[in-house]
């Protein structure tokens, strides 16, 4: 992928990142979020794992028939990027991919422990920051990370929750 593309992605994910914000978050909202999530890989027939996360707890968590508990370390992996720097893992790929440099040694962490690849995304509460992260495993990076965004857009542009 040459560097326009990447910036051009970036971009776009981080316009995501500052729109799909949260008034506040709760239990009830990743049960809807992870539901819709499920609902949306089953129109496409297509197995995946999701894990919601918030403030440390799994409020929300449910892997598809035909998924791997090998989904469960990639959430795991995915999760702790955004945790750390607060930007999509999908973001923090692109954004080490347009620098030309190896997230792993750069940022001193483990490949055991950080998975650089698309379908994290922040739980951004406004006033508040980033409270936990939305997980999804299984698919091609983009496409988890678009089932992801897909979800939020429709929770968040629902006029009943204004």
């Amino acid at each position: 992928m040459d560097h326009i593309n990447i910036q051009q992605k970036m971009e776009k994910i981080k316009k995501q990142e500052e729109h799909l914000l949260f008034k506040r978050f709760t239990n009830e909202n990743a049960l809807e979020i992870g539901l819709y999530i499920v609902e949306s890989a089953k129109k496409i027939n297509k197995p995946v794992a999701i894990n919601i996360l918030k403030n440390g707890q799994t409020i929300f968590h449910y892997a598809m028939d035909g998924t791997a508990p090998d989904q469960d370390e990639w959430i795991k992996r995915k999760s702790n990027v955004v945790l750390r720097h607060h930007h999509s893992s999908y973001y923090m790929r692109l954004y080490n991919e347009l620098k030309n440099r190896s997230y792993f040694e750069f940022y001193s962490v483990s490949p055991y422990e950080f998975a650089l690849h698309g379908g994290a995304f922040p739980i951004n509460v406004e006033g508040t920051g980033v409270i936990g992260v939305i997980t999804v495993s299984g698919l091609a990076q983009e496409e988890d990370h678009e089932l992801i965004i897909e979800a939020l857009m429709k929770f968040l542009h629902n006029p009943s929750r204004q």
